[in-house]
């Protein structure tokens, strides 16, 4: 089996002519230098120098097996330079997330990514946060922009990400209809959020029953834009991020209900493997967590747009958990 020190030793010596130079240049003995050549030829079977020339010369098999020795130690080196920096990483880049980032900030975040890391390639997994962290303790994803909780601490890292608010929201039409008969309305509309696998299901779950609403009808439903959608069309009390859905909210396509307490945020962080690539993950880590801030202030900033303060609806607490 080929040696790179073998073939550090017979390179130098080729390249400076001498065992002696090369074992000044390797910080090697000459005799130390004159062995491994001595062994690298063993392991070919041939000689490769032409020790009684000055200065030393390959052979004709020396020179041809030369150029393939350089080529493994440049090959070697450029190997080994990905474990000193991660700014030219350009394996593909197995990533997960999770639908409500990959409908706020995660376009901008890929942006930066791809002009940071320009050889990079992404195949993207967009899932539950049970799944994709499942996936990820397998190791068929590398890093997860999602919930966490579900993984054996010792066996990642991670960094948190801006949390996103929680909100309540309806439909124009059961907007009206909730100013004329709240009781009646509230008791026959269902509430809608993410599946029953999904956190936020459970914290809504947890939210009523503190509310005194020990039986809910609940949609459990695994996309986000399905369920914007379905409380869009008057279906229900749609449980929603409150970034994710400013531009329907603007516009009047969905209201939001004044809540007697406000619903538990939804925290992400930015986990990997301990196993992975530290100093590369933790610099993406990094760049999620400027980009997930950035939205959050930006989407701070719209909410100061007046149209907002007529798109609420104010009932009774008791009227919204408690129908007659």
């Amino acid at each position: 089996m080929l040696d790179f020190k073998e073939l550090e030793a017979f390179v130098w010596a080729v390249k400076l002519g001498s065992f002696r130079k090369a074992a000044a240049r390797l910080h090697l003995t000459q005799p130390s230098v004159s062995e491994r050549i001595s062994r690298l030829e063993s392991t070919v079977g041939e000689l490769l120098l032409e020790r009684s020339m000055r200065p030393i010369q390959p052979t004709m098999r020396g020179r041809e097996f030369f150029l393939h020795a350089e080529r493994m130690l440049e090959q070697r080196d450029e190997a080994m330079a990905l474990f000193d920096t991660g700014d030219d990483f350009s394996a593909p880049l197995r990533l997960g997330t999770i639908e409500t980032i990959a409908h706020s900030w995660f376009p901008d975040f890929m942006r930066q990514l791809t002009e940071r890391y320009p050889r990079l390639t992404i195949e993207l997994t967009v899932d539950y946060s049970p799944a994709v962290n499942r996936r990820l303790i397998n190791n068929e994803l590398d890093i997860l922009l999602a919930m966490n909780g579900y993984l054996p601490a010792e066996q990642i890292d991670q960094m948190p990400l801006n949390p996103y608010e929680m909100g309540m929201f309806v439909s124009p039409q059961q907007a009206k209809k909730l100013g004329a008969t709240p009781g009646d309305w509230v008791a026959s509309l269902p509430f809608i959020s993410f599946g029953k696998k999904a956190r936020p299901y459970e914290e809504l779950v947890d939210y009523l029953t503190d509310q005194g609403l020990d039986s809910p009808r609940i949609h459990s439903v695994n996309t986000l834009m399905t369920i914007v959608r379905m409380t869009m069309e008057g279906l229900g009390i749609g449980a929603l991020p409150v970034a994710t859905v400013l531009d329907e909210w603007r516009r009047g396509d969905l209201y939001r209900l004044a809540l007697p307490d406000p619903l538990p945020a939804m925290h992400y962080d930015v986990i990997w493997r301990q196993a992975n690539h530290p100093r590369f993950c933790r610099g993406v880590g990094q760049l999620a967590q400027q980009c997930a801030a950035a939205y959050a202030e930006g989407r701070r900033e719209d909410m100061a747009d007046p149209a907002f303060a007529v798109r609420w609806v104010h009932p009774a607490p008791a009227s919204i958990i408690h129908p007659e």
